[in-house]
């Protein structure tokens, strides 16, 4: 089962980030993390993407080559 963090868990990490990193460099990390999701997303959706179009393409290149 998925470990769901209740509000003290996510104090703790909280200031865990806190005290490791400093309050000016949190925002900074933030937005790293979201540049690298957004990046990921964007890779996954493209891989996707492709595989369904060389699916559709294998499909549609049968049926030009006259295989039935």
């Amino acid at each position: 089962m998925m470990f769901r963090p209740g509000t003290g868990e996510i104090i703790l990490i909280i200031v865990a980030l806190l005290l490791l990193f400093g309050a000016k460099r949190i925002p900074d990390l933030a937005r790293s993390v979201g540049q690298a999701l957004h990046m990921f997303r964007k890779g996954m959706k493209e891989e996707f993407s492709d595989k369904e179009d060389d699916e559709n393409d294998s499909e549609n290149g049968d049926n030009l080559n006259g295989d039935s």
